[in-house]
């Protein structure tokens, strides 16, 4: 099973105390104090191994903790540092404090190490407190206590390409075809119910990482299904392989759709480099919405191609088209940001809503943002913005005011009819 996400405990190790001691060496009657200081408690680090991609090993056990130190001992003798605790976690972890929010660290490199608990400093002995006036000091002090706290692990796959698409668009199939990866394969919808990553060889040399992101659903942004789980999957890709199923009722209404849940999850997504590329070419169906589909994506300006993952037809080309793209792209300005902002807050769900011309103007943020980005032109991302005026209470508001059938509503540029309910 992958996991991708983990709540733990981590303790950093106890300081060792001081000691209180005095040299008793035949000879030297006045011996003076030898106490030595304690040793200091175990670190908490995490490190970055390239060969994990699961956070799998946190679930087998949660509590982590540090090694303590041991005590200072005589003739200035300085205690054992507790052993620091090196916990291993996969490209792209982020980590944050369970109790806060606050995120801690945001790890993506192989090597890439953080200290995020210190261990207790060791006590100073007494032979650290001697001076003139006290030669015989009889102070010391105790180890400091480790820290502890506990932690939410996130995992967000890192990969260079990204599978997306709607459900059964045929995406674990393609990732089985062209890398080692061996996800569940079926002919019904939700197969793959997790990431899965493969490593695609194109000559001895040329190689690309992909991720097969489960099927994306209408809703998907807004955290229906496992929308959150799987789109966050999808900002560390540099590419995006839009996959369409050739054997739906309407290809191009299903890549509309998910280019919208895309965008409004993330609008750095709606602007990532995209190869829309249509599967199943071995059926009839696929043949005939070639055609459409191809003036219709390459209208919008973005390539296009088609193939058929089962049959190996098309596939190697595209790989290569893919990999063109890939070696052109920048890394992505959102991919290692700090903080990723999943839903808006709460201010951005205001609106406003005044009397213009004939019609009616609705203003705010999230609103303007959500119109701009939906392709009205199709019934379901239409149906789906009805539903966002439903559930933001615009159409609510609209309708307390006095609108009516046949009225204009603007929103940001667009330009909508009213019509019967």
């Amino acid at each position: 099973m992958f996991y991708d996400r983990a709540k733990i405990y981590i303790r950093s190790g106890n300081g060792g105390d001081g000691m209180i001691g005095f040299r008793r060496e035949k000879h030297v009657p006045l011996g003076g104090p030898d106490g030595g200081d304690g040793g200091s408690g175990g670190d908490i680090i995490f490190v970055v191994n390239g060969n994990h991609n699961s956070l799998v090993r946190f679930h087998r056990g949660n509590h982590f903790r540090a090694g303590d130190a041991t005590h200072g001992n005589t003739k200035n003798r300085t205690g054992a540092n507790g052993e620091t605790l090196r916990l291993e976690i996969p490209p792209g972890t982020i980590i944050r404090n369970a109790d806060t929010g606050e995120q801690l660290a945001d790890l993506t490199e192989p090597g890439q190490e953080t200290t995020i608990l210190k261990g207790g400093k060791g006590g100073r002995g007494n032979a650290r407190f001697a001076s003139s006036v006290n030669q015989a000091p009889r102070i010391a002090e105790r180890g400091e206590p480790g820290e502890e706290m506990w932690l939410e692990l996130e995992l967000k796959l890192i990969a260079d390409v990204g599978l997306v698409g709607v459900p059964n668009a045929g995406k674990s199939t393609l990732l089985s075809v062209v890398s080692a990866a061996k996800p569940k394969i079926a002919n019904y919808p939700f197969t793959t119910l997790q990431p899965s990553l493969g490593v695609v060889t194109l000559d001895e040399y040329e190689t690309m990482t992909l991720a097969d992101i489960p099927g994306l659903i209408e809703g998907a942004s807004d955290g229906v299904g496992l929308g959150h789980d799987f789109l966050r999957h999808v900002e560390r890709t540099k590419v995006l392989i839009h996959l369409i199923d050739g054997a739906a009722s309407d290809p191009l209404e299903d890549w509309a759709m998910i280019n919208q849940e895309l965008a409004l999850y993330d609008i750095a997504l709606e602007k990532r480099p995209q190869i829309v590329v249509l599967n199943k070419m071995d059926l009839p169906d696929a043949i005939a919405w070639e055609p459409i589909i191809e003036e219709e994506i390459k209208k919008a300006g973005y390539p296009f191609c088609a193939i058929s993952a089962a049959t190996g037809q098309g596939v190697r080309e595209m790989l290569y088209q893919v990999k063109q793209i890939l070696d052109e792209t920048p890394e992505p300005e959102t991919a290692f940001e700090d903080a990723v902002v999943i839903r808006p807050e709460a201010e951005d769900e205001a609106f406003v809503i005044e009397r213009e011309g004939f019609g009616w103007r609705v203003s705010g943020k999230r609103i303007e943002r959500i119109a701009a980005m939906t392709y009205f032109e199709f019934d379901a991302t239409l149906i789906r913005f009805q539903k966002i005026l439903e559930g933001m209470g615009i159409t609510q508001a609209l309708t307390k005011a006095g609108v009516k059938p046949g009225d204009m509503v603007y929103i940001g540029d667009e330009e909508l009819e009213w019509g019967e309910e």
